[in-house]
């Protein structure tokens, strides 16, 4: 199989879907690895180092995405568009349920898409999303307490407080992996940690886990406005698999917080768990509503992309040397992990939380490629 490794044009994006030791491994099976030029720089990994590892160096992103398999990190953008043809299969984070127009296009132009975020193993667990998750996570707290900073815009206030001046109170919704996350990172600076979630077994596990220095909240809209409005930092960590994420923070409660508090809604890529959020870019990361500051970047690991380009590619090489080997149906078949990434098949969306969002008709992947 052709398996081809554009490099991500979006802004500041410098992850890299595919290391010199994953191309390795793709060639020693024998598929051949197309790799457009400087791909891999801003992750520190040269051209060389790719064609040492027995990748081909191809000059154009039209080269690279001439594959029966690409392997991406961010989805594509509208530049981009004008690559995706029929019998194409694209591997990369879609998380389309927050993008209509890039969700008609791949119908469109029949496609087979294969979302990580949805790539579900049978205990629940997803397996490509957790690595960025994680990298998300521990980064929003950073990223908060940057932004809490006076010459930032913020209210001037240090994270962890010193003796005899309370701490920053950082709001976390979500207990998922994003969550719990930049919870050990809050707490390890010495912030005072409120975690909000729907799940009551989940807060308990996390109160054992952390030894009682978190508080938690069951979530409610009164229990989310109550902590919001004493919050300096609110991370937005809620994550419903393929579906627009709800807005549990309503812009009447924004107007409540403190001049110079800081929300990081992580969930932005999913369409925001925060009425006033929007996608930003690492360019221009911030603005204010109500003088609250709002960092709504989606793709936030990209900043790291050294660390988060071996997180990610540790994940999803395995499922991209299956889908090489066997075939791109045959692994669907044999594997229900990854039948669950498609999002949308030559045609079809197969992903129901998208087809609801859009109002679109949905199509069971079983009756597209079989048992």
């Amino acid at each position: 199989m052709i398996v081809g490794v554009p490099k991500e044009i979006k802004d500041q994006e410098y992850r890299v879907a595919l290391t010199p030791g994953g191309a390795h491994q793709l060639v020693k099976h024998g598929h051949r690895v197309l790799v457009e030029t400087g791909a891999g720089v801003g992750s520190g990994f040269s051209d060389e180092q790719y064609q040492a590892a027995g990748a081909t160096i191809v000059p154009t992103a039209a080269d690279a995405w001439n594959a029966d398999l690409v392997v991406k990190v961010k989805e594509p953008l509208p530049p981009e568009y004008d690559f995706l043809r029929p019998g194409l299969t694209l591997f990369t984070f879609l998380h389309l349920a927050a993008d209509e127009r890039l969700t008609r296009e791949l119908v469109a132009r029949r496609i087979i898409g294969i979302a990580y975020e949805t790539v579900e193993l049978p205990n629940g667990q997803l397996p490509l999303l957790i690595p960025m998750s994680e990298v998300a996570g521990r980064m929003a707290v950073q990223v908060g307490a940057h932004y809490l900073e006076k010459m930032n815009g913020g209210r001037g206030k240090l994270l962890s407080g010193v003796p005899g001046v309370r701490p920053a109170d950082v709001v976390i919704i979500g207990a998922g992996t994003v969550g719990t996350n930049a919870a050990q990172i809050a707490l390890g600076m010495g912030a005072h940690v409120i975690m909000i979630d729907i799940n009551l077994e989940r807060l308990r596990q996390l109160d054992r886990m952390f030894r009682g220095r978190l508080t938690t909240l069951s979530s409610s809209a009164y229990n989310i406005a109550q902590a919001v409005m004493r919050a300096d930092v609110v991370i937005g960590a809620v994550l419903i698999k393929g579906a627009r994420a709800p807005k549990l923070v309503t812009r009447e409660m924004v107007s409540t917080m403190k001049p110079g508090s800081v929300i990081v809604d992580v969930a932005v890529d999913q369409g925001g768990c925060v009425e006033t959020s929007r996608p930003t870019t690492h360019s221009n990361p911030t603005f204010e509503v109500d003088g609250v500051i709002h960092y709504g970047v989606t793709n936030m690991p990209g900043a790291v992309p050294r660390t988060s380009t071996y997180a990610l590619s540790n994940a999803t090489l395995p499922y991209v040397l299956k889908l090489a080997d066997m075939g791109v149906e045959a692994a669907l078949r044999a594997d229900s992990a990854l039948a669950k990434g498609v999002n949308v098949y030559q045609g079809h969306i197969t992903y129901p939380a998208v087809a609801e969002t859009f109002d679109m008709s949905f199509t069971p992947l079983r009756e597209l490629v079989g048992k």
